[in-house]
């Protein structure tokens, strides 16, 4: 829970300190400026909100691990990817989308802090924990954090995604490999190369392709989630 927090508190802050201009930069997300990544940002917000006000009264049927879906790599044909990009544009003044996460996300920080971790929630079909759903949405905030400056290096102040983000980032993504990354690559490599945000090179790929039981790893990769 505390995890999920820092990590959340942790993008919203480096979205509070973009400069403007900066919004209609790439970003890490194939086929998204950065703004439409931020808009993304309060969609996710507002389902964390829905989520924790939506109880189950069945067993869970996943967890923090399972609660993500392996899918194909996205075309830009999605209706929900294309309606994203025409929000986000809808905004015009980047300080009114920065406005609106900072409203919706800070109350879904708020309610995530006072969630009973133990409590059954329903979502997208599925019945976690709330400890198990807040606890996959660090890999969610992660690999976004990560997103938004990936071409903003000419921004050094920007806060960066916690460490022991990252961390439980690269376990989740590893369990839901089944199977581990070199012990060289750092937390950042292993998320950005896990899930296809950049290639590997040559040393890396044979790194890879000894791993993971006789390159297991390097057949899966890249893991979309979805």
């Amino acid at each position: 829970m505390d995890l999920f927090s820092r990590s959340w508190t942790a993008l919203r802050t480096a979205v509070a300190e973009l400069p403007d201009e900066d919004f209609a930069r790439p970003s890490g997300c194939a086929g998204w400026l950065v703004r439409d990544l931020v808009c993304h940002l309060v969609i996710d917000a507002q389902d964390v909100l829905i989520t924790l006000v939506t109880p189950a009264d069945t067993e869970p049927t996943r967890d923090a691990v399972t609660y993500w879906d392996l899918v194909e790599a996205p075309t830009g044909d999605d209706p929900l990817d294309a309606l994203i990009v025409r929000l986000a544009a809808a905004y015009e003044e980047p300080w009114l989308l920065k406005f609106h996460l900072d409203d919706v996300g800070s109350a879904a920080g708020r309610a995530a802090g006072l969630a009973d971790p133990t409590v059954r929630v329903g979502t997208r079909d599925q019945v976690l924990t709330t400890g198990d759903y807040l606890n996959a949405y660090v890999l969610e905030w992660t690999l976004h954090h990560l997103d938004l400056i990936a071409h903003l290096a000419h921004l050094p102040y920007l806060t960066a995604p916690p460490a022991e983000g990252l961390a439980r980032s690269r376990e989740l993504l590893e369990q839901i490999a089944g199977a581990e990354f070199p012990p060289s690559f750092s937390d950042t490599d292993a998320l950005l190369i896990g899930t296809g945000r950049r290639a590997p090179t040559e040393a890396e790929q044979a790194e890879l392709s000894e791993s993971g039981g006789s390159g297991a790893l390097a057949a899966k990769l890249p893991l979309i989630l979805g």
